[in-house]
């Protein structure tokens, strides 16, 4: 029969009903409610496939599906009587499909438990998750493409240590997050690759003694092949933290950028100017243009870190097979999903309405002795001494140049040559900015060509012609 107020589904050995507060711990719809047509989806592969094995006949499958088609336009509609005191997702859609049908409810469940029920919606679920969030990183993959090959020739200082190291080009600089970004993407449909296995069947730990057929189910839900434990397919959410980790390394790439964009939009540096749109103000201070957006995602890394850390917490000392400890693993995923989607998004669109400053990159570019390497490997090209001995040398007149309060091309020739007489007047050809950069043609480097080449390979890539 159909469990009244204040009983559960499962609640045949019980005396008495929990108290309420067992009912608010143990209460999980608020969060894997999201999991509905998952969980939908899954109940008219299991139903499908038990009529197909004779399990269920053909006029109960029929009223289920038949059933199932009403629960899901009830949840489009947004009508569907959602009840907490059924504890979740799962048990919600099964009550309502016992008022909707009857009897023939009762049966959708032979051969499934809610073990085998919930990590097979939360593997549907991620799997999408994962398609989705992998599609967002593409995005800001393309927005940093088509800013960089806006600037294949801006020329910028590069940094080690936050210290002015040699020339690059603003261009170089956008790439690199491309390329960082393009591993998080294909570690995501990696993830994604090993998760798409379906633990529908494995009951609730020990498989099921009706005759089922489970490749029949992990055919209908787009699984590549059923789990071949059913231990492992219940209580295993490795899954899940692979996701998370993934999702961990991805912000933190992303909280890099965002703490560039702080910098560059600083006073200080004036790289680079956010719009209105990306911009806060304060309450005090009528001049000031926050980088909030920048500032939150930082933030959010950190959080989307932390989510992974509590859900390898949760897991790591779980014996097989399930534990309820595992009903929180929806509620961090989620979270975790959620906000790195935000901040892909929020970057995106910072990316894309930035206003770098050529001028002022440019000038910083120049300063702080950037292009000493370019003197010393100058010294070993044209004057023939080791490179040791030309690294020392061009020291020297860095410390020079320091004493005179100029940079190495305000030096004059006699400067220069009474640290090293074999320099002659062709050196100052290396030491502008513009030389520096374009004279870095290996591959992968920030020559201009070299980026414009890049900027064309991943326009292809990404297929943004």
């Amino acid at each position: 029969m159909n469990p009244g107020k204040g009983q559960t589904m499962w609640g045949g050995r019980f005396a008495a009903t929990p108290s309420d507060i067992m009912n608010e711990i143990n209460a999980s719809l608020d969060v894997d409610r999201r999991m509905a047509g998952e969980d939908v989806a899954a109940s008219r592969a299991h139903a499908d496939m038990l009529a197909q094995m004779g399990i269920l006949s053909a006029s109960d499958n029929e009223a289920i599906q038949s059933g199932l088609d009403m629960i899901a336009a009830e949840m489009r509609a947004g009508t569907f009587p959602f009840r907490r005191e059924l504890e979740d997702i799962h048990m919600n859609v099964e009550a309502r499909l016992r008022e909707l049908i009857g009897e023939p409810a009762g049966r959708l469940h032979t051969a499934r438990s809610r073990n085998d029920q919930v990590v097979t919606d939360f593997r549907l679920w991620t799997r999408g998750a994962l398609a989705q969030t992998s599609h967002l990183v593409t995005a800001l993959q393309a927005a940093l493409v088509r800013r960089a090959g806006e600037n294949t020739s801006t020329y910028m200082p590069g940094f080690t240590h936050l210290q002015t190291a040699q020339p690059v080009t603003l261009g170089h600089h956008l790439l690199a997050y491309v390329e960082m970004l393009e591993r998080d993407r294909t570690r995501l449909l990696d993830c994604a690759w090993r998760l798409n296995e379906c633990p529908l069947g494995a009951a609730a730990l020990a498989g099921t003694g009706f005759p089922i057929d489970r490749d029949m189910t992990a055919e209908a839900l787009g699984f590549a092949r059923p789990m071949a434990n059913s231990l492992d397919a219940v209580g295993s959410r490795d899954f899940a933290l692979e996701a998370l980790s993934t999702l961990s390394i991805g912000a933190t790439h992303l909280s890099r950028l965002a703490e560039e964009i702080v910098l560059w939009t600083s006073p200080q540096f004036g790289f680079a100017q956010l719009p209105d749109e990306w911009s806060t103000g304060s309450s005090i201070m009528p001049q000031k243009r926050n980088p909030d957006a920048a500032e939150l995602i930082r933030a959010k890394a950190s959080l989307i870190t932390g989510l992974f850390s509590a859900l390898q917490g949760a897991v790591k000392a779980l014996p097989l097979a399930y534990a309820k400890d595992l009903q929180d693993d929806k509620r961090l995923t989620f979270e975790a999903f959620d906000t790195f989607d935000l901040c892909a998004r929020a970057m995106a669109g910072m990316v894309e309405t930035i206003r770098f400053k050529p001028d002022m990159m440019q000038a910083a570019a120049g300063r702080g002795y950037s292009t000493a390497t370019d003197l010393a490997d100058w010294l070993v090209r044209e004057a023939g001494l080791p490179f040791r001995d030309a690294h020392h040398a061009t020291g020297q007149i860095v410390a020079l140049a320091e004493s005179k309060g100029a940079e190495l091309a305000e030096l004059s020739l006699a400067d220069l040559q009474k640290v090293n007489s074999a320099i002659t007047k062709d050196v100052f050809n290396v030491l502008t900015v513009e030389a520096s950069a374009s004279s870095r043609t290996s591959y992968g480097g920030t020559s201009p060509v070299r980026v414009a080449e890049q900027v064309a390979q991943w326009t292809q890539r990404l297929r943004l012609e």
